[in-house]
């Protein structure tokens, strides 16, 4: 009898242990930095998407690719092998790996190799179209319709054709006349500058003139003797770039210009949209104070304007973000996105004229992202924020009766492909505690088939315990939600240094009800190394509608540091947070958060370690600077208080900043004047660049970036 219960005691004992084994194992740094997006990556399907305009659903797998229709096992329909025969056969590379590709039809599909654009027809097993473009190609667009491809080399625009005859759109020999690139630094919506109308006779264009636009010097120290290296980069409060829209017409040669003067020169145009007829262009033109916006109809032929359909007025800013989305069956009507009628991001339905028909969509949440229509075009397809900011939800939307409908059940952060029919969606989401799960459902909700459930990865590893919730901003009415990792082996009788990582800005959400809450790893390497880790969305940050964000116009940093300051409030509740060892860490606008907190909060804030920061709002570009906090000729008491040049004397704990060396986002100015002012005043400050870096430091180089910022803490917090 003892033996028995000598040997259950054993069996016992031993899988305790097992478990305890099982979840020992700690991250390295190369673990925390690479492993996110790679072994700890959970599974998931690659290159899952909807075959064309079928209901056939296809992804990637070990170089071969799958296909299957709704609830039935997947086939392999091509493999790399096959693939790599045909192009044997054309005299063309073979690939290492199955390329990134898109449906042309239900047959064919479209893939970049080298300089070839290519499509392969799997019914036929062969190239179907080859087309040969330079080498030196850039920003490539191709138009299914005409079988053409635009692309940019330096600042000028070409057009090359199935012939391979490469015809010149533009010929600038003033490298400061800049042509088919993105304009305005990609804000306000704009991600190109080559715009095919949709039966592909017409290409329009951007140009901008950046002949007053100040350049600023950057140096290469790749070559024997370092390289000066000058990019143009337009400053807050002084002169801009000149922005006009080309409409190159291919049968005629000849280009029309669109260059509206609503506002004079100085203005933005933003998210061009052409008509299905291909008659008019669209553009959103914002006046660069941003606090007026115009949708205008121009003559794509002539450039002719035809008339303002509504505008838009704001005194903190208007943003457009959303070109127009045009109803195939009533091309005369279209969706708009826009914050600034209700105070939320929603949908409504004009028509060109623009007379509303209907606004789509109404509450206290946003609109996040546009899926698409059915096929009778009777219902939109949406993501929402309307369960919670925190979770990401597909809903529809009938433009008849505006009955709306939830299509997405579970916790968590939706990611939502519609087939073009309307009829299923390809459901990818992750939640707190779900890694991830991929369903085939229809669009009713029902579920059809999960095709993923990932198992965590990081089961074997002793982690912190990750939490979401929710503190009041300090408005005292405004909720604002945290992510908090505790230590690994959490004891709560003990105490354990903080550190806050912040970015509080404009277009961003760091909180998510997503896989671990939208932690980084490396938020728990420094968990398993005894910290408690601090994340909290201040007021100014993105997903919570126009007052929530506006709240930072002309004081950029002031309500971001009260309510980080109501983070520390909740963190002195705690009993196992030592407030005598608090850290902030952040980059960018975190930067610039990070430096204003332990400056102006020095008895809370003992070690800081800043990445790119924004030291003064003056040295920050136009698009973005001006549109938070106006010229500093309009707001010199705001870019003043802001500033962080007069807080350098108030720096009392440690303070680390790092810097990329050629960082053309935030350039090297703002944390050199910071230094030079601490040097002044006789401040002890620390100092690295990274001499190849840009505005973020990546690859394997991001291991030592990290570690960099670890050790700061380890050194100075403990």
């Amino acid at each position: 009898m003892k033996r028995i219960i000598l040997l259950v005691y054993l069996l016992i004992y031993c899988g305790f242990l097992s478990g305890v084994q099982a979840q020992s194992k700690k991250l390295t740094m190369e673990d925390a930095i690479l492993g996110q997006w790679g072994k700890f990556y959970p599974e998931s399907l690659s290159m899952l998407n909807w075959q064309a305009d079928s209901n056939t659903y296809t992804y990637v797998d070990n170089n071969e690719l799958f296909a299957a229709n709704k609830g039935d096992d997947a086939e392999m329909i091509l493999s790399l092998t096959q693939m790599n025969e045909v192009l044997k056969t054309n005299s063309l590379d073979t690939l290492k790996r199955f390329p990134h590709f898109s449906w042309v039809d239900v047959a064919s599909i479209q893939f970049y190799d080298k300089n070839d654009l290519l499509q392969y027809n799997l019914e036929k097993k062969e190239i179907v179209m080859q087309l040969h473009y330079n080498k030196k190609a850039e920003n490539k667009d191709f138009c299914e319709e005409n079988k053409h491809i635009a692309y940019t080399i330096e600042n000028n625009l070409f057009i090359s054709g199935l012939d391979g005859k490469e015809t010149a759109v533009t010929n600038s020999q003033d490298k400061n006349i800049v042509n088919g690139q993105f304009v305005s630094r990609n804000e306000y919506g704009i991600d190109g500058g080559i715009f095919w109308s949709p039966k592909g006779g017409q290409l329009a264009f951007y140009r901008k003139d950046e002949s007053k636009v100040s350049t600023f010097p950057l140096v290469d120290i790749n070559t024997r003797v370092g390289k000066l290296r000058e990019i143009k980069y337009p400053m807050a409060g002084m002169d801009s770039e000149v922005v006009s829209l080309g409409v190159y017409n291919l049968n005629t040669k000849a280009t029309s210009w669109i260059q509206p003067d609503d506002f004079g020169s100085d203005q933005y145009l933003t998210n061009i949209s052409w008509g299905l007829a291909g008659k008019y262009i669209y553009i959103q033109v914002l006046n660069r104070a941003t606090d007026h916006m115009k949708m205008n109809k121009y003559e794509a032929a002539t450039g002719k304007f035809v008339k303002t359909l509504f505008e838009e007025k704001d005194d903190r800013w208007v943003e457009p973000q959303h070109k127009l989305i045009f109803l195939k069956n009533k091309d005369n009507q279209f969706i708009y996105q826009t914050n600034s009628l209700d105070g939320y991001n929603h949908l409504y339905l004009y028509n060109t004229e623009g007379k509303l028909i209907k606004q789509l969509t109404k509450g206290d949440w946003d609109v996040t992202k546009v899926l698409g229509f059915d096929k009778a075009e009777k219902n939109l397809f949406y993501m929402s924020t309307e369960v919670s900011p925190l979770e990401r939800h597909a809903y529809k939307v009938n433009l008849k009766s505006g009955k709306r409908n939830r299509l997405t059940s579970s916790e968590g952060y939706h990611n939502v492909q519609v087939s073009a029919d309307g009829k299923y969606m390809l459901d990818n989401y992750s939640s707190l505690n779900v890694p991830r799960i991929i369903n085939l459902s229809d669009t009713k909700g029902k579920v059809i088939k999960q095709l993923v459930k990932a198992e965590n990865k990081l089961a074997d590893y002793n982690l912190g315990e990750i939490s979401l919730g929710k503190i009041k901003a300090a408005d005292d009415s405004t909720d604002l939600y945290y992510r908090m990792v505790k230590p690994a082996n959490f004891d709560p009788t003990k105490k354990y240094p903080v550190v806050v990582y912040v970015y509080g800005g404009p277009h961003a959400q760091m909180v998510t009800n997503r896989w671990l809450g939208g932690t980084r790893l490396w938020e728990e390497y420094m968990a398993q190394n005894g910290y408690l880790m601090f994340i909290l969305d201040n007021r100014g940050s993105s997903n919570r509608g126009k007052e929530f964000e506006a709240v930072i116009h002309r004081k950029c940093g002031q309500a971001e540091m009260a309510d980080q300051m109501k983070g520390i409030d909740f963190l002195r509740t705690l009993p196992y947070a030592d407030m005598d060892r608090v850290g902030v860490h952040g980059w960018s606008y975190g930067g610039f958060m990070t430096i204003s907190l332990i400056t102006n909060y020095p008895d809370v804030f003992k070690v800081a370690v800043a990445g790119g920061p924004v030291i003064d709002w003056k040295w920050y570009e136009v698009m973005y600077g001006e549109r938070y906090m106006d010229t500093p000729q309009e707001n010199p008491e705001g870019y003043a208080k802001a500033s962080l040049i007069n807080k350098a004397k108030d720096l009392k704990g440690k303070l680390l900043i790092i810097q990329g060396a050629v960082d053309k986002t935030v350039v090297w100015q703002n944390s050199l004047n910071f230094i030079r002012e601490c040097i002044k005043n006789n401040v002890q400050v620390d100092y690295f660049p990274y001499p190849r870096a840009e505005h973020n430091v990546r690859g394997r180089d991001r291991i030592h970036l990290k570690q960099k910022v670890s050790n700061y803490f380890d050194d100075y917090l403990k």
